[in-house]
């Protein structure tokens, strides 16, 4: 550490040594504010309550209970303050190799930028190696007393990754007894059957307590096209159709002359048949292999204890164990570019020909897998000093490992054996049998078990780290106590990634990727202040003014200073004015940094596909001088696009403003609390992997290809169509968000019936990303699709709730804006999309006190997603939407 951080430090505690106060009862963090202080998210310092902190929203157990879900991302995911990409079942296709891992993405900006802790502390990394950000099913939801969601930068405080805010996972202390607790669910279609189950442990004496919880969750697939029939795209301007895979069985391949023909396409038919390629009659559906929801099954498991040691020391420790099996439906796997001379005996044209495509359909599609193993220890120990000053120290380990992989991979050189007459042979038993592509059907089961092997690849990640903290107060002020808290931490994190040895050689046909190892290593300090300035004055009831200071020092990339500014002005009890202002610092992480480059075939819309019904006389001019033909149709729905890690990345910085009021006129409206506060964020160097829609996009948007992004892309010079792609992270020149966060608050009681109304809407005023200096920026408010995610200018979530004796129920809805793709026209199909609304209900009824009984249905009105033109999956934007439809469920929880 610097000598002035340590310097800086050292005067704080010896003011406090030589300047003891009296410091309030608090109460722990998890608990309710019964009149004490209490440690609240986006801050170290004790505080009597959550308003003047920053904009915030927290989610109680009984809030979440009502909305009836059991997994933390779905509730996090109905915040207006949530969108832009990330990773849940619906969308396990996307997350980065975390395959179902559940994340979340405060104001869109990158779930990389949004920091998840468990008790003010963070979480290891989950998914299958050189992962960014945890699994929030680590914990039980069972355990969980609160979850705090802090919308505001919080680097000073947190350090690096709470760019966007944090969520904190607050858990239970107070729990005495057995609960178990049940859930199961179905779609309306009768199917998406999953099961929750919950079990609940407590003891606790007067000098100490544990409790355990543990939560089995398994669900079942959803096929895509009990969704979506097919690919839907507007080959002919002003209806949708069905644009199925190019990758067709019986083999698409380019002559020498550059006609592009197919091979016969019946099972059992002639296999030396072909005829001119036609997508219509040629292509295949191949949704009929995928999932809309994947199947997870999954064990969490958790310890919290706490024993007091002494009068002023408590020992406290934490254990958390998850293991998690999925799988996703895939594709059967798909041969490209493979040089058949003319004289080959299996060709029957007579003419040299390359098949662009050729898919295994003989083996039937493919399997991806995972099965990952997450555990994190915690202990530490906290008390209090004779001036009152509380204190705590902890060392947390965390790791996760995972094994995942996909059958029916095809062997390159494999296939190749099979196609050199020098090497395979036709014989019975042959060691290398020699192989027929050209036909569906003319693969026998002996080339197949020749060529497709099963790869396994191995990843992790850990987390050490170790913090040292202190609080409580310095000197009395004449408005109240100078209080401070300061610490000290390490953390060390490491992530690694082992594809299959013939994945990582470029012989294995599931897209070539390279090993992943990578550590980050960082020491930091940091200093909060709570000055009050002044109290009960005319206008002036309370005025506090926060700041914070953090020095961080990282191995691979130097030392930053962050800082952070608020003023809390409380008028009086009805009105109150808060702001703050700080900067923030995020280095790149292990998968940004470390990953190799990884190919696969992602969803991409091409802008040239019948650019000349576009009306659009730049992207016409453009498409013909890439030498893309009249009347061009994408083929299929995929592209090939590399992706991967950058060790030339920098770190970035940013700088966040929020200012927001705080409305309770508890005299004229008794129960009525309004909230608004406007946020400004700004991101230098920012990391982003551009998606590569929206390159593409660009680019053909540009005069005369003249954006460098013209220059990641290459396309074919004998069918126009794009064959190769590069979305690789790169530090963009800035990005820039601004908006508005309203919430209400309502509670009354009508008679013998209480109410309480609750709700967020959030206005996204502009999002647009520089991708160079001197570059237009790429415009992402109010737009969708492509990769990115959903940016809607206006999202919103309410929840009513009735409770009357022992009946409570529940209306919910959810508010997602219109959207603009960002990749159609304004002639296209999808271009916009409309309001969408997702109504939820829920009755319960509490037998006693510890036994309750619901039943409950989310997306009442079955309300379908939005067809968008740019999709990810299933014709929507999976981000964003709902695939399944209207769902059912009923529940049960009672205790002994």
């Amino acid at each position: 550490m610097k000598k002035g951080v340590a310097l800086l430090l050292g005067a704080t505690m010896l003011a406090g040594i030589a300047m003891p106060v009296h410091a309030q009862e608090a109460v722990n963090g998890a608990e309710a504010n019964t009149g004490g202080d209490i440690v609240v998210t986006g801050s170290r310092i004790k505080r009597p309550d959550l308003a003047g902190v920053g904009p915030a929203t927290v989610l109680s157990a009984e809030q979440i209970e009502n909305s009836g879900v059991v997994n933390i991302e779905n509730v996090l995911q109905r915040i207006p303050a949530v969108a832009g990409f990330s990773g849940n079942q619906t969308n396990a296709y996307w997350t980065g190799n975390g395959y179902g891992t559940a994340q979340v993405n405060l104001r869109g900006l990158g779930i990389k930028r949004t920091l998840v802790l468990l008790n003010g502390r963070r979480l290891v990394a989950g998914g299958t190696g050189a992962n960014s950000s945890p699994d929030l099913n680590m914990i039980p939801v069972v355990a969980l007393a609160r979850t705090d969601v802090l919308k505001d930068g919080a680097s000073a405080i947190y350090g690096a990754d709470a760019v966007a805010g944090v969520v904190n996972l607050i858990t239970r202390n107070d729990f005495e007894g057995l609960g178990v607790s049940g859930r199961y669910g179905i779609t309306g279609k009768g199917d998406g059957r999953d099961f929750t189950g919950d079990i609940i442990w407590g003891a606790r004496n007067d000098r100490g307590g544990i409790m355990a919880a543990a939560t089995y969750q398994k669900t079942q697939a959803v096929g895509m096209t009990s969704r979506a029939a097919c690919s839907l795209s507007e080959v002919t301007p002003g209806s949708l159709s069905c644009v199925n895979s190019a990758n067709t069985p019986g083999g698409r391949a380019v002559l020498a002359n550059g006609q592009q023909i197919n091979f016969n396409q019946v099972l059992g038919g002639n296999g030396d048949f072909f005829e001119p390629y036609s997508a219509a009659k040629h292509n295949i559906n191949a949704w009929q292999w995928l999932n809309a929801v994947s199947p997870i099954e999954r064990i969490s498991t958790s310890v919290f204890a706490d024993y007091d040691i002494t009068d002023n020391i408590e020992a406290f420790g934490e254990f958390l164990y998850t293991h998690r099996k999925s799988n996703q439906l895939a594709t059967p796997g798909t041969l490209r570019n493979l040089a058949i001379a003319a004289d080959h005996p299996t060709n029957p044209t007579g003419q040299s020909l390359t098949v662009v495509r050729r898919m295994l359909l003989e083996a039937g599609p493919r399997h991806f897998f995972q099965k990952t193993n997450t555990w994190q220890a915690t202990g530490g120990l906290r008390g209090k000093l004779a001036n009152d000053w509380s204190w705590e120290v902890s060392a947390a380990f965390g790791r996760n490992t995972a094994k995942d992989g996909s059958t029916n991979v095809a062997n390159l050189q494999n296939v190749a054996n099979t196609l050199d007459v020098t090497k395979c042979s036709n014989a019975p038993g042959a060691a290398i049998p020699c192989g027929d592509y050209l036909g569906y059907g003319d693969l026998t089961p002996a080339v197949l078990d020749y060529i497709h092997f099963t790869s396994v690849d191995r990843g992790g990640n850990e987390l050490a780290s170790f913090t040292a903290d202190l609080t409580g107060q310095i000197v009395q002020l004449p408005a109240g106590p100078l209080s401070f808290a300061a610490g000290l931490a390490y953390r060390e994190e490491k992530g690694w990634r082992n594809p299959d040895p013939l994945t990582v050689a470029g012989i294995a046909n599931n897209n070539q990727q390279d090993p992943v190892s990578g550590k980050i290593e960082t020491k930091e300090a940091y200093l909060e202040l709570s000055a009050p300035l002044l109290a009960d004055k005319p206008f002036f009831k309370a005025l506090t003014l926060d700041a914070a200071v953090r020095y961080s020092d990282y191995k691979l990339f130097g030392s930053d200073w962050n800082y952070k500014l608020g003023l809390d002005w409380q008028l009086n009890n009805a009105f109150r004015l808060r702001g703050t202002y700080g900067t923030g610092f995020r280095v790149p992480n292990v998968p940004e940094l470390f990953s190799g480059i990884v190919e696969g075939n992602l969803t991409t819309t091409d802008p040239c596909s019948n650019f000349s019904a576009s009306g659009n006389a730049t992207l016409i001019a453009n498409c013909q001088a890439s030498g893309v033909p009249a009347g061009y149709t994408q083929i299929g729905t995929t592209i090939l696009t590399t992706s991967g890690g950058n060790r030339d990345l920098k770190p970035e910085s940013s700088t966040t403003w929020t200012i927001g009021a705080v409305f309770q006129p508890s005299a004229l409206v008794p129960g009525l609390s309004l909230t608004a506060d406007w946020f400004d964020i700004k991101i230098k160097d920012a990391i982003r992997a551009i998606p590569g829609s929206t390159k593409l996009a660009v680019c053909y948007a540009s005069a005369n290809l003249s954006h460098p992004f013209c220059d990641d892309f290459s396309r074919s010079t004998l069918t126009g169509e794009v064959n190769f792609l590069s979305a690789q992270t790169i530090n963009t020149g800035r990005e820039q968000m601004r908006g508005l966060d309203l919430g209400l608050v309502y509670a009354r009681t009508v008679g013998d019936v209480e109410l309480s109304f609750d709700v967020n809407v959030t206005w996204l005023d502009k999002y647009e990303i520089t991708p160079f200096l001197g570059a237009a920026p790429i415009v992402f408010d109010g737009h969708i699709g492509g990769g990115n995610g959903g940016y809607p200018e206006w999202r919103g979530y309410g929840a009513l709730t009735a409770k009357k004796d022992n009946v409570i129920a529940t209306w919910s809805t959810q508010w997602i804006g219109k959207a603009t793709d960002f990749n159609a026209q304004p002639t296209h199909i999808g271009y916009r999309t409309p309001n969408v609304f997702y109504h939820n209900a829920q009755i319960a009824f509490e037998v006693n006190d510890k036994t309750r009984f619901q039943i409950g249905v989310d997306n009442l009105f079955d309300r379908k997603a939005p067809y968008i033109r740019s999709f990810t999956d299933g014709n929507t934007d999976t981000m964003t939407y709902d695939l399944l439809g209207r769902r059912f469920y009923v529940g049960l929880r009672t205790g002994f």
